[in-house]
């Protein structure tokens, strides 16, 4: 099992608001065990800090492409400092 924890910071775009993404992010990012947020931002795009394996981190994004109502037409992602205290995952407003 991969132990190595990175923090990533990932812009979705798409249909990705008002179709559950959010809450879905949540629920997968608790399946996987990975802690961060996830926020609508005001452009239509969702933000995502995720933080966990690597492995972990892609099986979320995977949960999420695979999401019913949700349309994923562009990821970017930047790998960022992790966060030592950081103990879940949350909806951000």
């Amino acid at each position: 099992m991969d132990k190595y924890i990175e923090r990533r910071r990932i812009s979705f775009s798409g249909r990705v608001q008002g179709v559950g993404f959010r809450y879905y992010a949540q629920y997968a990012a608790s399946d996987a065990g990975v802690t961060g947020w996830v926020r609508n931002e005001y452009d239509g795009t969702v933000t995502m800090e995720i933080q966990g394996t690597p492995r972990q981190i892609d099986d979320v994004i995977s949960a999420l492409q695979r999401g019913r109502y949700i349309r994923i037409d562009n990821i970017t992602s930047k790998t960022i400092a992790a966060d030592p205290n950081e103990r879940r995952f949350r909806v951000r407003y």
